[in-house]
C-alpha cells in the first residue's frame, strides 16, 4: 500500500449534520486532509470498530496516529493553510479546553437531530468558508463616502474656526514656541510647515478628492493611507473642535482601512482575501466601540442609568436634538425606561456576540442598526452613525451580502485568493499593539488594569506613549453621564450698551419657536462645543469667539446663520445664560413654541474692544 501523505477523515455519510461539517472543514483545510464517508471494508481494513464510527469521527495522520472525537476535529484542523484556524485548534489541544470540548462533542454526538436545527440556526446552511472580499469592498466605499462628509462639512467651516481670522487659529499654534518644544511627532500634522488660510482650504478639497477615488475604489489602499494621514493634521492641531469621539473613531477605522485595502488602481473586489487577523481587528474595533459606551455608563456611577430615567431627560438635553427627540420626549415613562434598558442592553451584552457565529453575528448586527437608527431620529450626531453602520458590516461576510446586493457587481471577481505571507505577517505586526492596547483601554474601563508585572505595565506604557499621537486606537463612552438641564448661551451684541440684538445660530437651539432640525451628516462644530461650553465656566476660545464678534470677523461670522450688525461691528457683545425646556403637546398645540426657556443671568458680562495703536491690535476690556 502506498504511504499516507495526508490524514484520512471517517465520517458517517449517513448524517446530514455530520455532512455539512465536514463540507465546512473542507474549505477550511482547504485539500490538505482527504475525508471519506466510512464503509465497512475501510473501517476493518484501518481497525476502527462500528461502535467507535457511529460514536464520532475517526482520524488517522501519515504518522498512523489514530483519534477521534473533538481530539480529531483539532488535529484535523491543524493542516489548514489559514494561521487562524490552526492557531484556534492549538488552542484546542491544549489540556482542560480539550477535555471540555470533548464532553460537549459527546452531547452533540448523542442529540444530532437537535444539534442540525441548532447549527442550521446558529451557523445557516452555508458551508463554504467565509470571505470577506465583498464586505471589504462595500466598507471601503463607505469609509470613502465618510471622508467625504467629513472633509465637505470642516471645508464649510475651517477658517472660521481655524483661519488667520478664525476662532483658534492654527497658525499661532504651529508657530508656538511651547507647543513647538513639545516635538512634532507628539502632534504629527502637515500644517506645521504651512497654516496659512489658503492651505487649510486646500487641505479640504485634497481630503473631498481623495474620498471620491476611495467611494469609486481608485487606488485604495493609497487612498485610505492619504485620508488618514490628512485628517490626522487637522486633528493634531484641531483642539476642542475635532475632539469628538467620531473624529477619532473615523481615524481608526482609516488606519484600518489602509490595512486592508487591495493595491493596484483599480483592484476591483482584490485578487486576495481579508486575513482573519484583519477581520479580528474591525470586530474588536465594534466591541470596543459599542462595549466601552456601556460599560463607562455602568462606571460613571451616574444616577439616570441606575434607575432607568436617562431617557426622561436626554432626548430634551442632547446637544442638537431632532423632531423626532421632541416626539420620543412625549412618550410615556414606562417607554422611555424601557429604551434606557435597551440602549444598556444593546452595549453591554450585544457585543459579545459578534465573535459568534453567522447567524448570531447577523443577530448583533441588526440591532447595532437599530440602535444607530433611533440615535439618528432623536439626535445629531455629525457622521457618527454612517460610520458606525460602516463599521458593523465586518459583522457579516460575502455570503449575507450576496443575498441583498446585485449579483452585477460581483459578477467578474474570480476565485479570491488566500492572504500573502506578507500580508498576513504585516497584519499580525499591526493586530499586536492595536489588540493589546485595546485591551488594556477596556480593562482600565472596567476598573482592572494596572495589574500584573511592573514590567508588563512599562512595556504597554511605553507602546501607548509612541501610538497615542496617531489616534489610531481610542477609547469610547458616550454619554457616560447624563445632563439632566439644558443651559443655553445667547451671544448678543450691542451699539449704545442697552438695546441687545442676539447672534442666530444655523442650528443651535435658540427661538422658542423654531423646530428642533436634522442637521446630521454634518457637524456643526461650533453650536456643538457651545452646548459643552454652557455645562462649565467660559473656555478660551469662547472669549476669543466674542473678540472676533467685535471685530466683525466675516470667517467667523459665516459661522452664524446672519449677521445682525451688517454696517459694523457691535461695540458691546455679552452672553447671556437661559435654561430651557421642551414644551408638552398641549403648550405646543395652544403656544407654536417647541421651547420654553428662564433666563439665568449672564454668562459673560458685556466686553468690548479698546482700540490699539497701528503695531498693536485691540485689546478687550470689561464694559462698565
Amino acid at each position: 500500500m502506498r504511504a499516507m501523505t495526508r490524514p484520512l477523515v471517517l465520517f458517517d455519510g449517513d448524517c446530514g449534520f455530520c455532512k455539512r461539517w465536514v463540507a465546512r472543514w473542507r474549505g477550511d483545510t482547504q485539500g490538505r486532509v482527504r475525508f471519506v464517508r466510512a464503509s465497512g471494508w475501510l473501517r476493518a481494513l484501518l481497525g476502527i470498530s462500528r461502535q467507535d464510527m457511529r460514536r464520532a469521527l475517526q482520524l488517522v495522520e501519515p504518522s498512523g496516529r489514530r483519534s477521534s472525537g473533538a481530539e480529531a476535529v483539532f488535529r484535523m484542523l491543524a493542516w489548514s493553510p489559514r494561521w487562524g484556524t490552526r492557531f484556534a485548534a492549538r488552542l484546542g489541544l491544549l489540556p482542560g479546553i480539550q477535555q471540555a470540548a470533548g464532553a460537549a462533542y459527546s452531547v452533540i454526538a448523542r442529540h444530532r437531530g437537535r444539534a442540525a436545527r441548532w447549527d442550521t440556526w446558529l451557523f445557516s446552511r452555508v458551508t463554504e468558508p467565509a470571505e470577506h472580499r465583498r464586505v471589504r469592498w462595500l466598507f471601503l466605499r463607505l469609509m470613502g463616502g465618510t471622508f467625504l462628509i467629513a472633509f465637505t462639512s470642516l471645508g464649510r467651516q475651517v477658517l472660521g474656526l481655524y483661519g488667520e481670522k478664525g476662532i483658534r487659529p492654527i497658525r499661532d499654534l504651529a508657530q508656538s514656541e511651547r507647543w513647538a518644544a513639545q516635538g512634532r511627532w507628539r502632534r504629527p500634522s502637515v500644517f506645521w510647515r504651512d497654516a496659512s488660510d489658503a492651505a487649510l482650504v486646500r487641505g479640504c478639497r485634497v481630503g473631498q478628492g481623495l474620498s471620491l477615488a476611495l467611494l469609486f475604489n481608485v487606488a485604495p489602499r493609497l487612498s485610505a493611507a492619504g485620508l488618514w494621514g490628512l485628517y490626522l493634521s487637522y486633528v493634531s492641531l484641531g483642539r476642542e473642535f475635532l475632539s469628538f469621539q467620531w473624529d477619532v473613531l473615523l481615524l481608526e477605522m482609516g488606519a484600518l482601512g489602509a490595512l486592508t485595502a487591495p493595491g493596484g488602481v483599480r483592484p476591483g473586489l482584490g485578487k486576495r482575501d481579508v486575513s482573519a487577523l484583519e477581520v479580528l481587528l474591525f470586530r474588536m474595533l465594534v466591541f470596543r466601540l459599542y462595549f466601552g459606551s456601556g460599560m463607562s455608563k455602568f462606571h460613571s456611577r451616574d444616577q439616570t442609568w441606575r434607575d432607568l430615567s436617562a431617557c426622561d431627560v436626554y432626548f430634551e438635553t442632547a446637544p442638537l436634538p431632532t423632531r423626532g427627540g421632541w416626539a420620543a420626549h412625549q412618550l410615556p415613562r414606562p417607554v422611555r425606561h424601557a429604551g434606557t434598558a435597551a440602549v444598556l442592553a444593546a452595549e453591554t451584552a450585544v457585543p459579545f456576540l459578534a465573535f459568534g457565529p453567522r447567524r448570531v453575528r447577523q443577530v448583533a448586527f441588526g440591532i447595532f442598526s437599530a440602535l444607530q437608527a433611533a440615535i439618528v431620529a432623536t439626535g445629531n450626531y455629525g457622521f457618527f452613525n454612517v460610520q458606525s453602520q460602516a463599521l458593523g458590516l465586518w459583522l457579516l461576510d460575502d455570503a449575507a451580502l450576496r443575498r441583498v446586493l446585485p449579483s452585477r457587481w460581483w459578477r467578474d471577481a474570480g476565485p479570491a485568493r488566500r492572504p500573502s505571507a506578507l500580508g498576513t505577517a504585516l497584519s499580525a505586526a499591526t493586530a499586536v499593539p492595536v489588540l493589546a492596547l485595546g485591551s488594556v483601554e477596556l480593562l482600565r474601563r472596567m476598573g482592572w488594569w494596572p495589574r500584573g508585572p511592573a514590567r508588563l505595565v512599562a512595556a504597554v506604557d511605553w507602546l501607548e506613549d509612541w501610538v497615542l499621537p496617531l489616534h489610531s486606537v481610542n477609547s469610547y463612552g458616550l454619554f457616560s453621564v447624563m445632563t439632566v438641564e439644558r443651559p443655553e448661551i445667547t451671544l448678543e451684541g450691542s451699539d449704545d450698551g442697552v438695546h441687545w440684538v442676539e447672534y442666530p445660530f444655523r442650528y443651535k437651539t435658540s427661538a422658542l419657536d423654531r423646530p428642533p432640525r436634522q442637521v446630521a451628516p454634518h457637524q456643526p462644530r461650533l453650536d456643538w462645543q457651545m452646548w459643552f461650553a454652557a455645562l462649565g465656566s467660559p473656555p478660551s476660545w469662547f472669549i476669543t469667539l466674542m473678540e472676533r464678534l467685535l471685530e466683525g470677523s466675516p470667517e467667523v461670522l459665516r459661522l452664524f446663520a446672519a449677521n445682525p450688525f451688517p454696517d459694523h461691528p457691535p461695540r458691546v457683545v455679552r452672553a447671556v445664560l437661559h435654561d430651557y425646556r421642551m414644551t408638552s403637546r398641549e403648550e405646543r398645540q395652544r403656544t407654536g413654541a417647541w421651547w420654553k426657556r428662564e433666563r439665568h443671568g449672564l454668562y459673560v458680562s458685556p466686553l468690548t474692544l479698546t482700540p490699539g495703536t497701528s503695531e498693536q491690535s485691540g485689546r478687550l476690556t470689561w464694559h462698565v
